[in-house]
């Protein structure tokens, strides 16, 4: 069932890369919300001023599985296992904390992106050194 021609670093990029790719399938799905143009437009979204800050929060996020899909990818085993092991969490919690008024569809993406996170907690968690590397 499983390419296990795959190593662990290339399985977990392309793990990382997924849940990148719903995150923001999900931020452009909420632009069919009705009225979100309008809200981004007065830039208070939900009731929360849109400030520097917040979009500097954004960008973070937004930049933290990129650079786990580089980092999983170019890392030696026993580094990128330890910080995978350490953002995998975080990015579980940065996404329940961006869903605590969800509706269906955020609660769609956010299972697929947390069940994602924890196949890289349970590969990190059993990565063995592997010959050559």
């Amino acid at each position: 069932m499983w390419n296990h021609k795959l190593n662990n670093n290339t399985l977990l990029s392309t793990l990382w890369i997924f849940y990148m790719l719903n995150l923001f399938a999900r931020d452009m799905h909420e632009l069919a919300r009705p009225g979100m143009i309008e809200q981004i437009m007065s830039g208070v979204i939900d009731g929360v001023v849109i400030t520097e800050g917040l979009m500097l929060f954004g960008g973070l996020m937004a930049e933290f599985p990129i650079l786990m899909a580089l980092f999983s990818l170019v890392l030696c085993r026993r580094i990128s296992r330890g910080l995978n092991l350490i953002a995998a969490p975080i990015a579980i919690a940065m996404t329940v904390m961006t869903n605590l008024k969800p509706d269906l569809d955020n609660v769609f993406f956010a299972v697929i992106q947390i069940v994602a996170l924890l196949v890289v907690i349970r590969i990190s968690c059993i990565w063995r050194e592997e010959y050559g590397a």
